[in-house]
């Protein structure tokens, strides 16, 4: 077997959109399981109880974990010139290692090496939230998932303006509590900033009423913010629900027409 031939058949194997049969090809499928052991990994080991006295064990298998990670990496960018979307450029493996993906993969290595050569207990903590990263390396695995990112990445625009409705409605809230309740409360509505807690815990629908208004112009504000909230959260519900419908019937539109995404 030439070269060339074995870096087809790797990249046939790491790429979805290059699997000729299917659901995910073996190697992908390994690597699924792995990315769920590894972050179930770094849930346990933040309990004491169970990774008390076996910080060494929990060790080892990080870094075993990130050394297959790393062997991945390397081996995506020896093939990525086998893929049609980075061979036109001239320096295809320097352009994919810049892709979100990419960038990604890399993180997911880095965890483990900061963690051994040591620090404080608080760069500690972030080590081990950061590993959780890696379930991002999941969405790369399945076809159906990049067929959903691809819809996603279309209503872009629509999520832009609902974010920027979210935040002219959070502040606009803010205001109001202000002007009603600075007097009364002063130590919560004191200033803008101050009520930006509640205008988001009520706008989400969350309420945790530690922080609520007395006055009778306070609570009349607080009923229509409180209604705006559902209204305004069920926008991008709307939106994400639409796309997610959208990618998955392109991926069976695909799938039955036997078309791979270039995703």
């Amino acid at each position: 077997m030439s070269l060339g031939e074995l870096r087809l058949r790797a990249y046939r194997q790491l790429e979805p959109t290059a699997w000729p049969r299917e659901g995910l090809s073996p190697t992908n499928l390994l690597l699924a399981v792995l990315i769920v052991i590894a972050v179930l990994a770094a849930v346990l080991e933040t309990e004491p109880t169970i990774s008390g006295g076996r910080e060494s064990m929990f060790g080892d298998f990080e870094i075993a974990v990130a050394s297959i990670f790393l062997v991945e990496y390397v081996v995506r960018i020896w093939t990525v010139v086998e893929n049609p979307r980075f061979a036109a450029y001239r320096f295809p493996r320097l352009r994919y290692a810049v892709t979100p993906m990419a960038v990604i993969d890399l993180a997911a290595i880095l965890p483990a090496f900061v963690a051994v050569s040591g620090g404080s207990s608080l760069v500690l903590r972030f080590v081990r939230i950061f590993r959780m990263l890696r379930l991002a390396k999941l969405g790369r695995t399945s076809r159906a998932w990049g067929a959903i990112r691809e819809a996603v990445y279309e209503r872009r625009h629509e999520f832009g303006v609902v974010l920027a409705l979210v935040g002219l409605t959070v502040l606009v809230s803010s205001s109001l509590l202000y002007w009603a309740e600075a007097d009364a409360q002063p130590d919560k509505f004191g200033s803008i900033p101050r009520a930006l807690w509640w205008s988001v815990v009520t706008l989400t629908t969350v309420g945790y009423g530690d922080v609520y208004p007395i006055t009778t112009l306070g609570r009349f504000f607080a009923a229509v913010i409180a209604i705006t909230g559902v209204m305004v959260i069920a926008i991008p519900t709307g939106i994400f629900a639409a796309s997610f419908s959208e990618g998955l019937d392109r991926f069976r539109n695909r799938s039955k027409s036997g078309d791979s995404p270039d995703v």
